[in-house]
This record gives structure tokens, sequence and C-alpha cells, in this order.
């Protein structure tokens, strides 16, 4: 006999499983990034990039749905810090470092550093930027 209960029971439980696509037993380091491509065209995208040339370079981006960041590291030892998490506004951003072991941590942004291109050219260069 049919209830009503376990209709609607069924009902949800069919749709949970048809909304977890995810095989969580073959996420590994190979297969993470395909993740997170299909995660980003599934939102909204933003536009960013990141071109690293060269050894051991680091880029660690904390950002929103919004931004729109543009990295370009050429050298070895670069490392860029960037956290943009805190803000829903929409936010432009260009940094280029050209040389070895460089350091730019940015955190924050507002109407100051929106559009703002930061370039680095030379060694052993350091810039802390906090916006608020």
């Amino acid at each position: 006999m049919f209830k009503p209960g376990w209709g609607a029971f069924t009902l949800f439980a069919a749709a949970c499983l048809q909304a977890q696509q995810i095989d969580w037993d073959k996420i590994n380091s190979d297969t993470v990034l395909n993740l997170l491509v299909k995660q980003q065209t599934e939102q909204q995208v933003s536009g960013s990039g990141v071109i690293q040339l060269g050894d051991h370079n680091n880029a660690e981006l904390s950002v929103n749905a919004r931004t729109n960041i543009v990295v370009q590291q050429f050298g070895d030892y670069n490392s860029l810090y960037f956290i943009n998490s805190f803000t829903d506004k929409e936010t432009k951003t260009a940094v280029t470092a050209q040389g070895n072991n460089n350091i730019i941590d940015i955190t924050g942004s507002n109407s100051v550093s929106d559009g703002m291109q930061i370039s680095v050219k030379g060694d052993n260069k350091t810039i802390f930027m906090r916006n608020y």
C-alpha cells in the first residue's frame, strides 16, 4: 500500500542523489582541478588568471566571486598573497613580478585599489599593501 509519507521521502531522496554528482573517493591531486573548474563554471566566472614562468613561484589567492585579477610571475622564487574575500564588491587588479625572490602581499580592496596595476621589476623586492 502506498503512503504519502513514503512517497515524499522517496522523492526527496531521489532529488538529493541526483544533486550529488561528486564521487569523493575519486578526488585526488589530479582530479581536484577539474572539480574546481566545474564549480567555477557553475558559479559566476570571475575571469581571473595566473601565469607563472620560472621555478618555485607561489600565488595564493583568496578572492570573492566578483574579483578579476591577472597575475604574471616571471623568474624564480616569487610569491603573491592576495586576499579579497572579505567583500562582495567587484575588483579588478593586475600584478606582474619580473625577477627573483619578490614578495607581494595584498589584503583587502577599496575604491582606491580598484583597477590598480602593480609591476615589480628587479630582485629581492617586497610589497605589503593593506586596503580597508
